[in-house]
């Protein structure tokens, strides 16, 4: 009878040892006093301070098949910051700061380099939104996934003081909408994106700009954290909207009540070139805004008496943030793109 090892199956287990190794120095840079214990552990501890009625707030997302043009480009490392950003942006839509971060990575042959840069990928995420990375899980599963391809997935968990969280509750008509740019197509609307690419017959190395196609829908997803809890610092924000799946026309409506709409002035929107290029590709318009975020990443909702010292304070801060539209009484819709 012939001996059978795990690595006979697929599964090579000195390749995941060397990859543990050096994940665990990679998320060493993302930790806090407040982390008790380091990857490699059965579980992350950490300690809450400084909070007199904390609420914890979690969120988890993966980053789709953006991944797919990723793996075709050869390009690892900007992906993971996708992960970490559609999770830490939705939780600050409720005022949370982030605290740590789990990810889950899942593959066919487990790569060394390909899974260093990965997790590398998720590391600065966390470093840029102030969390940290904790653990996660590196599954291989050969036979399952091509060899070559692997899905990533992430947990967010932050925390709020009670009496400051956010929601549409607060929100009232003439309130106006600010929003901050994204940074292209975010993680949103790949595949339909990968429709067109093959309908069209686009090379991703096809000129864009001052770069190609598929380095520019590699953009990462921004990351609105520090920027925004700073705001928060500062001013009432009303409410928030990550501008996630569903684009435009989905998201707002989730940050007011059942008997308001947003209007939304689509000559205010500054487009971002992307879209408008994928728009020429043969997508009608209002698939357009509600698929994707047309250049609009975040959204603040706050009183008309507020918006000109939050914008400006936001410019300070880098961001580029203007008004969209304004809050008024619900009539047949949510949301109205005027």
């Amino acid at each position: 009878m012939d001996i059978m090892s795990y690595k006979d199956s697929g599964v090579d287990k000195e390749e995941g040892y060397k990859t543990v190794d050096t994940i665990k120095n990679l998320t060493k840079k993302t930790y806090t006093e407040n982390v008790l214990s380091g990857v490699g552990s059965f579980a992350a501890l950490y300690e809450l301070k400084n909070y007199k009625n904390p609420v914890l707030v979690s969120g988890t997302d993966g980053v789709g098949t953006k991944l797919e043009i990723a793996f075709k480009m050869n390009i690892y490392n900007t992906v993971g910051i996708d992960c970490v950003a559609m999770c830490v942006n939705d939780i600050l839509c409720h005022g949370a700061k982030p605290l740590f971060f789990l990810d889950y990575m899942a593959c066919g042959k487990l790569d060394y380099k390909e899974a260093t840069a990965l997790v590398t990928g998720i590391t600065n995420g966390c470093l840029e939104a102030g969390c940290s990375l904790v653990g996660g899980e590196t599954a291989e599963m050969p036979g399952f996934y091509k060899n070559g391809d692997y899905d990533i997935a992430g947990f967010a968990l932050g925390v709020v003081e009670k009496d400051n969280i956010i929601d549409n509750t607060k929100v009232e008509e003439n309130d106006i909408l600010i929003a901050i740019s994204s940074s292209g197509v975010h993680s949103n609307g790949f595949s339909l994106i990968r429709k067109l690419i093959k309908k069209h017959n686009i090379a991703l190395d096809t000129k864009f700009e001052d770069i190609t196609i598929g380095k520019e829908l590699l953009n990462p997803t921004r990351i609105y954290v520090k920027n925004v809890l700073n705001i928060l610092e500062k001013y009432n924000i009303k409410s928030m909207a990550h501008i996630t799946g569903g684009g435009i026309i989905e998201n707002i409506p989730r940050a007011i009540a059942k008997n308001q709409m947003a209007i939304v002035e689509k000559s205010k929107i500054k487009v971002h070139p992307i879209f408008k290029y994928i728009q020429s590709l043969g997508v009608d318009e209002s698939e357009m805004y509600n698929t994707f975020n047309m250049g609009v990443g975040f959204v603040l909702i706050v009183n008309k008496n507020d918006k000109d010292n939050i914008i400006n304070h936001l410019k300070l801060l880098g961001e580029d943030a203007y008004e969209i539209g304004h809050i008024e009484k619900y009539s047949s819709e949510n949301i109205s793109i005027i």
